[in-house]
This record gives structure tokens, sequence and C-alpha cells, in this order.
């Protein structure tokens, strides 16, 4: 059930935000481990912080080369969120909506660059929130002027709290087994 963390250096974590720390055995010892989940693909991680280094839950950690990491050890594997303890779970979106908050113009320009899944889906109509009203509104104001804000794209098109929805998207991704994935990898793309 649970495997080596190794993925393709494309789908590779820089950042991490923790989301629980705790303690368990790995290879006959008990050592601490942290749940963290990944600043630009939101893969979800265990990991093995250094010996006697102080982190705390909300901590943005850099997770990427091995030689450039000074809070984390090891990455020991990848998490599903069934994975995550209730602590893990209920700070989960909070850090998601920081993650959102911090890459403002990211998820700006999704609603600005995002284009067909087939002939009759639309990216933008898997956000919670944008039906036909919407999705044909978001449409036509990017055409006049890309969006350069949350504000913007509530103020133009009247789709309340943008924010809120991209956040509640990236929840179900990470939550439930979905058929297109927009903002997380998805869990079979990740060589393990």
């Amino acid at each position: 059930m649970f495997k080596k963390f190794r993925h393709p250096i494309r789908y590779s974590e820089r950042y991490a935000y923790i989301l629980d720390i705790l303690t368990r055995f790995v290879k006959g010892r008990l050592v601490r481990v942290a749940q963290a989940v990944g600043e630009d693909y939101f893969i979800l991680l265990e990991l093995q912080p250094v010996e006697g280094v102080y982190i705390e839950v909300g901590e943005r950690v850099y997770v990427g080369r091995e030689m450039l990491r000074m809070k984390i050890e090891k990455i020991l594997r990848t998490l599903n969120y069934s994975d995550l303890t209730l602590n893990a779970q209920a700070e989960l979106p909070k850090i998601i909506e920081k993650i959102v908050c911090e890459n403002e113009s990211r998820f700006v320009d999704f609603f600005n660059k995002s284009d067909l899944i087939t002939i009759r889906l639309h990216k933008l109509s898997l956000i919670p929130g944008v039906g036909r009203k919407y999705l044909k509104l978001l449409l036509t104001e990017r055409k006049r002027r890309p969006f350069e804000s949350f504000k913007d794209i509530e103020e133009r098109t009247g789709f309340k709290n943008p924010k809120k929805a991209i956040v509640e998207r990236i929840l179900k991704e990470l939550r439930e087994d979905e058929k297109y994935y927009l903002f997380v990898v998805k869990p079979k793309t990740l060589k393990l």
C-alpha cells in the first residue's frame, strides 16, 4: 500500500506546507514525520524532518533538491487524502486557501487561459459554481481584456468568490477520484 516516493522531475515539488507532525516507525526506529501538501502540484507528502530541527504546522518548507534542504531530511512517500491524520485533514483547507491567495496570479491566469477538455466540456465548467451563464460571461469578458485579479473576475462577471471556488475544486481533486484534474497531479501519473 505505501510505496517509496519517486516521481518524474516535472512533477517534483519545491516547497510544501506542513499539515501535521507525528511520530511513527520507519525502518524499525521511532521517528518524527510530517504530513505536508506541495505548493505547485498539491501532492500530499510524508516528510522526515532533520533531527533536532524545529518545524511547525502551517510552515512552508523547501523539499526540492536534497542538497539544498535545511529542514527536511527525506521525502518518505506520497499520501492519499485518506492517509492524512484528522488534524492534517482539518488544516488542509486553510493551507490550500493560503496557497491560492499567495499565488493569485497563477489562478487568475487559469481563468484567462483555460480551454476545452472535449468538444462539449470546458475546463472552467469544472469550477464549482460555474454553469453555462457564468461560463459564457467569463469567456466573453476575458476576450475583451484578461482578468487581473479575483476581484476583477467578480466585478466584471458577477461570479461570486472565485478564490473560494478554486479552493473547493482543489480540495475535491484531493479527496475524490476525479475524471479530470485541473490543479492536482493525478495520483496515477506519479511513478512510484
